[in-house]
């Protein structure tokens, strides 16, 4: 079943540690909950320097949506600037991220996959006009990071999406994407562990 989810339907709750705000996207099983999630998808607001939520056993993607951008601090031996130049980060859900403002809050995405029981492959891809997508994952979420409006349309049916909604597919159908100007964040995720 290919299911829409619309931001505006969504509302944000503090993250996990409580040093910012996190809007969950999709999460699997539903009504999941911070410690017993298998997968999830989320938007965090970064608005103060601070540690990131510690999260064992999770495969972490993060990808810069809008703001300048943060420096992260990695086990205190790693240092990583998520900015205009470096747009995607992945990292262990357990290590020691501590982030700063790169000169004020920022809107990340944030995929999160707990690695005994599935992975995930996160890529992002730049519209103008229309193109082909196939979903490959056993889930895959289509996520409008950039541009005003995308049409997303089978055979079957036609879904229109506006920034910052997301479609869950589960089905191998081939869509087209259609869109003056956009940017899609593609997150496939596999069940079971080890990666691809």
């Amino acid at each position: 079943m290919t299911m829409l989810i619309p931001f505006a339907s969504l509302a944000p709750v503090p993250w996990k540690n409580g040093g910012g705000s996190t809007t969950e996207i999709t999460v699997e099983p539903p009504e999941s909950q911070f410690h017993d999630f298998d997968w999830r998808i989320s938007l965090a607001t970064v608005s103060q320097d601070g540690p990131f939520s510690l999260f064992p056993g999770i495969d972490r993607t993060l990808a810069l949506v809008e703001g300048p951008g943060l420096l992260l601090d990695i086990d205190e031996c790693r240092r990583f600037v998520l900015g205009d130049e470096d747009t995607v980060i992945e990292f262990a859900g357990e290590a020691a991220v501590q982030a700063t403002l790169n000169g004020g809050p920022t809107i990340d995405f944030n995929v999160m996959t707990r690695r005994a029981s599935c992975h995930h492959k996160f890529g992002r891809r730049r519209l103008e006009g229309r193109s082909v997508f196939a979903p490959r994952g056993d889930r895959t979420v289509l996520f409008l990071a950039e541009g005003e409006s995308l049409s997303v349309s089978s055979d079957d049916e036609r879904i229109g999406l506006v920034r910052f909604d997301a479609i869950v597919f589960d089905t191998e159908t081939v869509w087209t994407l259609e869109a003056t100007e956009a940017t899609i964040f593609i997150v496939d995720i596999f069940l079971g562990s080890g990666k691809p």
